[in-house]
């Protein structure tokens, strides 16, 4: 039996599959017991392994600290775990991420962003069980080109993101 192919990344890069190891939750900066796993969304997801209870701090998106004309040049094959820290700084999840780089987007997800003391977290929005996966609203800009929304919710807004340029 063959292995599928690659996964492609709009525009025809092909995006391989994260190591083992870099597919794991740092118990440093997570709050909660939470697992790397396939997920329905989009490839490999976070899921909680508890009850995370509504308005509580889940865990903190780590990784390498980049400028703003660093994240820019990063390809479009690997934006997808650079997050804003603040107006001058991002985060690349890619390097040294805590497993956060991993969540996937939703149109009515159930983590929301915070900047609390140049740390980056990610709240609870709702009471979140046992097994769901986690995930947040991607509000980060593209270079370029439009990406569709596969999140499947009954207002999902059909895109992640927007031309800039």
């Amino acid at each position: 039996m063959e292995a599928p192919p690659a996964p492609r990344w709009p525009g025809g890069c092909e995006m391989k599959a994260p190591s083992p190891k870099t597919r794991q939750i740092n118990p440093k900066s997570a709050y909660y017991h939470l697992q790397i796993r396939r997920s329905l969304l989009h490839r490999y997801g976070v899921f909680a392994l508890q009850d995370i209870p509504r308005g509580r701090r889940v865990i903190e998106y780590t990784g390498k600290r980049l400028t703003f004309e660093q994240a820019w040049k990063i390809g479009p094959q690997k934006d997808r775990y650079v997050a804003q820290l603040n107006s001058r700084r991002w985060l690349d999840g890619s390097s040294g991420g805590s497993g956060a780089q991993f969540i996937n987007h939703s149109c009515n997800s159930n983590l929301l962003w915070r900047c609390v003391r140049n740390h980056l977290m990610l709240f609870s929005r709702r009471k979140i069980r046992a097994g769901e996966e986690l995930t947040v609203t991607y509000r980060h800009p593209v270079k370029l080109r439009r990406l569709p929304c596969r999140c499947g919710v009954r207002r999902c807004r059909g895109t992640l993101r927007f031309i800039l340029s």
